[in-house]
C-alpha cells in the first residue's frame, strides 16, 4: 500500500471544514483490476447524496472505504470520526436481544435507555426485548438504522438498505430515513440502484461508471417530492438516459 492517507477528523475539529467528506485521487484495485480510478469527491456537511450505477461500477467499494472497512487504497480520504453504516442485510446478531444489537460496540456498559430512545425514534420501541428472528424485514432494517443513529454520526453510509424490502415497506422506510435525516442533520451517502429512490431522497445524485463519477445532478425540488411532477419526470428521464435506459414518450422504460 502506497500514497495512502485515510484521515478521520477529531470531534472538536469536525466543523473546521465545509465538507463532511473529502476524497482526492482515490484508487482501489483488486488482483490487478482497478475498481476506482483516481476519484475526487466532496460531500458537504448535512448533504444527502445518492450514488447510482450498474453493478460492479465501484459504488459499494467506495462506501466500504468511507466506512473504514477497506484501507488498501491509494489516494487521500478525509471523513468525520463519527460515522456509521447500514447495509442491505441488517446484520443483527441472533443471540442478542434487539436492544443489545442497537448498542453493540459502543464503549462502556450496554445502555438500555440509549437503545430504547433510538428504537423509539425509528418506530419500534416496543420490540426492544425480542429476539431478531421475530422481526419482519422492515423491522430488522429499522433496528439497523437505530444502531447507526445511536452513534450520533456526522456521516451516515447507506448501502442499498431498502433493496430486500417489499414495495410498501420500502416506501415507509424511505420516508423514515428522510425524516431522520431532517432531524439529525448528518451527511448521508446512499448507494442505490433505484432512480426514483435517489430523486425522492437526495440533494444531489451521482452516477458512477467504471470507477469514476461520470455524471452529477442537483435535485432542486421541494420536499416531499411528487413522482408525477413534470420536473421529477424530467430528472428521472435524464438519469435513466445516463444509465443507458431508453424511455418512451410516456416515460415508461423500454
Amino acid at each position: 500500500m502506497s500514497d495512502t492517507v485515510v484521515n478521520t477528523t477529531a470531534d472538536n475539529d469536525v466543523h473546521t471544514t465545509a465538507n463532511s467528506v473529502e476524497i482526492r485521487g482515490l484508487s482501489r484495485a483488486f488482483d490487478g483490476h482497478t475498481v476506482l480510478h483516481e476519484l475526487d469527491l466532496d460531500l458537504r456537511e448535512g448533504e444527502f447524496v445518492a450514488l447510482l450505477g450498474h453493478s460492479g461500477c465501484g459504488k459499494s467499494t467506495l462506501l466500504r472505504i468511507l466506512a473504514g472497512l477497506d484501507e488498501e487504497i491509494a489516494g487521500e480520504v478525509t471523513v468525520p470520526a463519527r460515522r456509521s453504516a447500514a447495509f442491505q442485510s441488517p446484520r443483527l446478531l441472533p443471540w442478542l436481544k434487539v436492544w443489545r444489537n442497537v448498542v453493540l460496540g459502543l464503549p462502556g456498559r450496554p445502555d438500555r435507555a440509549l437503545a430504547d430512545k433510538a428504537l423509539a425514534e425509528v418506530g419500534i420501541g416496543e420490540r426492544a426485548t425480542v429476539w431478531p428472528k421475530t422481526l419482519s424485514g422492515g423491522q430488522a432494517q429499522r433496528v439497523s438504522l437505530a444502531r447507526a443513529l445511536v452513534r450520533e454520526p456526522e456521516l451516515l453510509l447507506l448501502d442499498e438498505p431498502f433493496g430486500a424490502l417489499d414495495a410498501l415497506t420500502r416506501g415507509r422506510v424511505q420516508q423514515l430515513v428522510a425524516e431522520l435525516w431532517d432531524r439529525h442533520g448528518c451527511a448521508i451517502l446512499l448507494v442505490t440502484h433505484d432512480v426514483e429512490e435517489a430523486l425522492l431522497l437526495a440533494d444531489r445524485v451521482l452516477v458512477m461508471d467504471e470507477g469514476r463519477i461520470a455524471h452529477e445532478l442537483t435535485v432542486d425540488l421541494p420536499r416531499p417530492r411528487d413522482l408525477t411532477a413534470p420536473e421529477f419526470v424530467t430528472l428521472r428521464a435524464r438519469l435513466l438516459n445516463w444509465l443507458g435506459v431508453t424511455h418512451s414518450l410516456e416515460g415508461t422504460p423500454s
